[in-house]
């Protein structure tokens, strides 16, 4: 049976960022309706959208997100 990939190996941008530079919230709230969003002490740098299929989506958006604006500020 194939080994299922870690959090680190499936979505290793998000994990970079997590480690270095901020947090994500999961979940919409009173302040959102977005499903997932990312932000760093600046506040934040991803909005993802209302709604997922899966959650693995989700965190799939987040990721290339997170790719992005860490590309673009040179992260």
């Amino acid at each position: 049976m194939p080994k299922n990939k870690t959090l680190d190996e499936k979505y290793p941008h998000l994990s970079r960022f997590l480690d270095v530079q901020g947090w994500v919230e999961i979940g919409q709230d009173e302040y959102s309706s977005s499903f997932v969003r990312a932000l760093d002490p600046g506040g934040l740098i991803f909005e993802g959208q209302n709604t997922y299929a899966t959650l693995d989506d989700a965190l799939a958006d987040l990721n290339a997100g997170v790719q992005a604006y860490m590309e673009e500020n040179g992260i």
